[in-house]
């Protein structure tokens, strides 16, 4: 059976604490604690990438969750088209991570276009035998 929550949550440092909690509390409501870990950190980080790039005065950040049996799927929403970039940090970087961190928890991962504005990055997390949809 294929489960769906989301919150909005304000352009605010917080934001990416409160969305973190968010996302446990759906984990273990739906009793999908396989990818817990990698869920709540691939969260963190988009979430911190939308407040610092993705979202402008007054827009809020959306995080949804899908799952079934298989598959968590994470999407990340905010209020501008600019697309992220996975880059290479150097060593004494203190920040740049984020992506590459996604990449390496998350199955697969992308990014979409909304209409009429802004976008939204989005991961996959499969469960111990699943696939990806």
């Amino acid at each position: 059976m294929a489960k769906t929550t989301q919150r909005f949550f304000d352009a605010r440092p917080e934001a990416a604490g409160l969305a973190r909690s968010f996302a446990s509390e759906a984990l273990a409501d739906w009793a999908l604690p396989d990818r817990a870990e990698d869920i709540r950190l691939c969260v963190s980080e988009l979430v911190t990438n939308a407040l610092l790039h993705g979202t402008t005065a007054g827009h809020v950040v959306l995080v949804k969750l899908d799952a079934d049996e298989d598959v968590v799927r994470l999407e990340v929403h905010d209020s501008r088209r600019q697309r992220p970039q996975a880059r290479q940090a150097t060593a004494t970087d203190t920040s740049g991570r984020g992506l590459v961190l996604v990449n390496a928890l998350a199955d697969d991962w992308g990014v979409q276009d909304r209409t009429p504005l802004g976008k939204f990055v989005w991961s996959c997390f499969k469960a111990a035998g699943g696939t990806t949809a």
